[in-house]
């Protein structure tokens, strides 16, 4: 396997670096009612309501400034749409600024329970995809800034993207605070039930997909039923073949990937550009499981391109590769995603992966239930940096996000509700439920403190959206293109 130092992984600099906050140390052996009476102990030192009247603390740095010491590492011409999309909605802020919430997050009190946490686990960053059995799973789907974590970061980043979203839709704040809180609750009740399972059933444990749709077809209005089957096909339609006539076209008789600047741009075709890219597959395979190989080296690269994705990730080096087996037909496209520091490390522990798209594969293998067949990582210098590290998945394989924007009350709740137990069952793989219980207890004093906590950092972050503006209208933010 290829191995890279450490010490060459991408770094930004960091207007704010604090004292990394140590996880507490839970005695090795203990049973589980033993680790649960630990984690209620907690509660001495850090009472759950300690941070549930959440505000900014005085020393809270500028968030225009973390986001501008983002940039400064970023493909150039790509970080203006960045702050467009960012710009779109106080949603799309939040996406986008998951430093400064692990900023905020990291001068609150904790819980020092720590687990491998999502770093990013906002409405947006869940969702369905298929199995390596070819069977639909919904689960968390972002992991570019995971890492250890008290587990409250996660569930806080959570709440609060409920409350931003409905507050974007135009519902009442109380039904945002309320959504808030049943996250809070299903999280807590779908731990509860973990721990009482055996570490194997937890770790078999996946959230039962089918029964939730179909339930959802049960209660949906008929608006709501039209938009869930409008997703089902689209996601459908996302397959490696799907994907040619819509990324790519036949040029003298070979695939080649359309151009659609700056969104997709294709690689040139020089021996140069050729070599870097034969040597990245080289290391990528080595970090395949053996088995794999066969299936892999079936296919030849045949092109690749710049993709610019989603909304906080825009101008971070970011691939599509094409590669084609021995018919026309038979496409497989993988997605190469640069994986830089996971913001949350600077104010945690330092992680101890030598390449941060190890990490990154790592931190989904083990939070999801199932994860993609094709995950691997490898390096590659580019034109502004001697070494980036990627980690690489599939890019099409029924994929699909639900579009917030547009649900009623009812789908939404449906929808977090499934959220929160994705979270919950992530979590549970670390090994700490039982002690994340016991600090929790079996009331709802957890998810009236999250309510309130949503609510106040909702607002913190609609006032935050508002200084983004005044600095793209000022000119701080380098231009804004909203694309």
């Amino acid at each position: 396997m290829t191995r890279v130092t450490r010490s060459a992984a991408t770094k930004v600099a960091d207007p704010d670096r604090k004292a990394p906050r140590a996880p507490r140390r839970e005695p090795e052996g203990r049973s589980r009612g033993e680790r649960s009476t630990w984690g209620r102990s907690i509660r001495d030192d850090v009472p759950r309501g300690a941070w549930s009247e959440w505000a900014p603390a005085a020393d809270r740095p500028d968030p225009v400034d973390l986001l501008l010491s983002q940039s400064a590492v970023r493909v150039p011409d790509l970080v203006p749409i960045r702050h467009g999309r960012m710009l779109v909605s106080p949603f799309t802020f939040y996406r986008g600024a998951a430093l400064v919430m692990a900023a905020d997050l990291a001068r609150a009190p904790s819980s020092g329970i720590y687990v491998q946490a999502c770093g990013d686990a906002h409405l947006s960053n869940f969702g369905a995809f298929a199995t390596p059995e070819r069977t639909m799973a919904f689960d968390i789907n972002d992991f570019d800034e995971t890492h250890p974590a008290p587990f409250e970061w996660d569930v806080a980043r959570l709440a609060a993207s409920i409350v931003v979203a409905a507050d974007d839709i135009g519902f009442d704040r109380r039904v945002g605070q309320a959504l808030a809180e049943h996250v809070a609750r299903r999280y807590r009740e779908q731990l509860r039930m973990l721990s009482d399972e055996t570490f194997l059933d937890v770790w078999y444990s996946k959230v039962d997909f089918e029964g939730r749709a179909q339930h959802a077809r049960e209660t949906y209005s008929k608006g709501d039923k039209k938009r869930a089957q409008k997703a089902v096909k689209k996601a459908q339609r996302k397959t490696n073949v799907g994907a040619l006539d819509r990324i790519a076209e036949l040029v003298d008789g070979e695939w080649r990937i359309k151009a659609d600047p700056p969104f997709i741009v294709p690689a040139s075709r020089t021996k140069a550009v050729r070599a870097r890219l034969e040597s990245f597959f080289r290391q990528y395979v080595d970090t395949l499981p053996r088995d794999l190989l066969p299936l892999v080296q079936h296919y030849r690269v045949v092109d690749f391109a710049r993709k610019v994705v989603g909304v906080g990730s825009v101008g971070t080096e970011a691939h599509i590769a094409l590669l084609i087996g021995n018919r026309s037909d038979d496409a497989l496209w993988l997605q190469m995603k640069e994986a830089a520091v996971s913001v949350l490390e600077r104010y945690t522990i330092s992680d101890h992966f030598e390449h941060q798209g190890e990490r990154v594969v790592f931190g989904q293998r083990l939070m999801q239930a199932s994860s993609d067949t094709f995950l691997g990582w490898a390096s590659s210098p580019t034109s502004r940096r001697k070494r980036v590290d990627f980690y690489v998945r599939q890019l099409n394989d029924y994929k699909a996000s639900a579009d917030v924007s547009g649900m009623s009350e009812r789908r939404l709740g449906l929808y977090v509700e499934v959220c929160a137990e994705a979270l919950a069952r992530a979590h549970a793989r670390s090994g700490r439920a039982s002690a994340i219980c016991g600090y929790l207890g079996q009331g709802d004093a957890f998810e009236q403190c999250l309510g309130r906590f949503a609510v106040a950092f909702a607002d913190q972050y609609r006032h935050g959206y508002v200084g983004f503006e005044g600095a793209a209208a000022d000119g701080r933010l380098e231009g804004a293109l909203v694309l």
